[in-house]
């Protein structure tokens, strides 16, 4: 199963500082950078300003516009009077000698102008900026909508603003920075960004780090989507033998004596030894004989550790199994060590007084045991007992011996079709279904209350089966569920005896 990565990447948005003496064109600007950055889907939001929070940290160092010493108001007034004196121009000629003055400077060298570069004289009223008034030409805070005034402003996102009304979106406080970051049209402190959306990692709790190109990267498990910095796939992070997602720093997984990790949640409904295990067994013999595939013959349903069932695989000499085998049926005589008292949980989460006894498989048919391994949950346990289940059914019915693909394939089928029978517990399932169209009986499993992440992990099975890329287990199931939904399981089954293969 593949593990997604995310690569995010972005750009600056920045603060023009001005000061603003009552005309509409007087005020100015020392930065004539774009203040705004392009928006997108929200994603691409996101994505540029998580990369801003982080990849550019070191590398844009803005520096605020030092107004300490700007005159103040009254010796502007005094020097804006002095410069005026004798001049008697009404209104409308200093309206045409702006104009005049604009199309003497020629066009402006960038086309993203900040507000405080734009002359009232330059275009007609219907056209000004939007805080703009048309009639008096006084620029109005995007913030608490009055006019600026006289004094400080800034222009930024395609507005001028007051520079205490230019707040952070999340702490509410002034943005005093000369760079911001922008998400769904509101401001931020890069600081309150990345708290609020750089993503963290599921497994430390850390801000996910940048790669080497500056760019944020992480992996995301396929189905739970857990996050995680890519360093922890080869830390040594323990994954769950069940549910696959990786130990968070705050938790401590179960360490069972053969090396595998198991989670707390799976651990809720863990079975954990051979008489635990015997009305989970008796459910799915109650589920066969609901689709009218009843097993006569008492097969002994062992569970075991994963020493014993490697021992017992290699006596079986059986060369189609997964990587790592979880369930075994089998057909010789053999001595197994089974478990036979549930272990206790002892300090530092570790297994303990695990007690296991040897049992002797005699040969009464062509199946002398089922062997699953212990310590999983009891859907994922389930599951496996259903498919290793099927095996002896078709053996004990007389079936030819088969290719892995169909094999295995109709393993799976009966294993997704037990799932969905769980899971869906009362509503109408394909399992329901072809059970009606096999027999009148209907299958009598205990469908106990589940919790959500019990569902939630069912469906993690099923989906664990329909994503297999192996040819015999994935390809074998995609093409035996493809047989079942359009000819039904009894007609499928009665076609791989006959043939050996599935229809078409």
């Amino acid at each position: 199963m593949g593990w997604l990565s995310k690569i995010f990447k972005g750009s600056v948005n920045r603060v023009s500082r001005g000061h603003y003496n009552g005309n509409s064109h007087e005020g100015y600007s020392t930065q004539h950078t774009k203040s705004y950055g392009a928006q997108g889907n929200e994603d691409e939001d996101m994505d540029h300003a998580i990369a801003l929070s982080l990849s550019e940290e070191d590398q844009w160092k803005g520096k605020a516009i030092d107004t300490e010493h700007h005159l103040d108001e009254d010796e502007q007034l005094a020097r804006a009077l002095q410069e005026n004196t004798g001049r008697t121009l009404d209104e409308d000629e200093q309206l045409a000698r702006a104009l005049q003055e604009s199309m003497n400077d020629g066009p402006p060298p960038r086309r993203n102008i900040p507000i405080e570069d734009v002359h009232s004289g330059s275009a007609p009223a219907s056209s000004l900026p939007p805080n703009v008034f048309p009639t008096s030409g006084l620029r109005v805070c995007a913030g608490c909508k009055t006019p600026i005034g006289h004094g400080r402003f800034l222009s930024c996102m395609d507005s001028v603003w007051h520079p205490q009304c230019f707040r952070c979106h999340a702490c509410d406080r002034p943005i005093s920075e000369y760079e911001f970051a922008v998400h769904e049209d509101h401001a931020y402190h890069r600081s309150c960004y990345k708290e609020r959306f750089h993503p963290k990692c599921d497994v430390c709790n850390s801000f996910i780090p940048t790669n080497k190109n500056g760019l944020i990267e992480y992996r995301a498990h396929p189905f739970w989507m857990q996050k995680y910095c890519p360093s922890h796939e080869n830390d040594g992070t323990p994954r769950c033998c069940s549910c696959e997602r990786m130990e968070p720093k705050h938790s401590q997984y179960i360490a069972l004596d053969d090396g595998r990790r198991l989670c707390l949640e799976c651990l809720h409904t863990a079975i954990m030894d051979t008489n635990e295990c015997q009305p989970l067994y008796i459910d799915i013999q109650e589920f066969y004989e609901g689709m009218n595939m009843k097993v006569e013959q008492q097969v002994p349903l062992l569970l075991v550790e994963r020493q014993a069932l490697n021992e017992a695989m290699e006596a079986e000499k059986m060369g189609h199994h997964l990587p790592e085998t979880r369930g075994l049926c089998l057909s010789e005589e053999q001595i197994v060590k089974t478990i036979l008292k549930r272990p206790m949980i002892g300090p530092g989460n570790k297994i303990i007084d695990m007690i296991t006894g040897p049992y002797k498989l005699v040969r009464r048919c062509e199946v002398t045991a089922i062997l699953i391994l212990y310590g999983l949950p009891r859907l994922l346990t389930g599951s496996i007992l259903a498919h290793e289940m099927m095996h002896a059914y078709l053996r004990l019915k007389g079936y030819r011996t088969l290719t892995p693909e169909v094999e295995e394939g109709i393993c799976q089928v009966l294993a997704h079709l037990w799932l969905e029978s769980e899971i869906t517990s009362g509503s109408a399932s394909m399992a329901t279904t072809l059970a009606a169209s096999s027999s009148s009986s209907t299958s009598s499993s205990k469908k106990g209350a589940k919790t959500e992440f019990e569902k939630r992990l069912g469906e993690f099975f099923k989906h664990q089966i329909e994503t297999d890329s192996s040819m015999a287990y994935g390809d074998g199931f995609r093409a035996g569920m493809r047989a079942v939904e359009r000819y039904g399981l009894r007609s499928t089954l009665d076609h791989i005896k006959l043939t050996g293969s599935f229809p078409y």
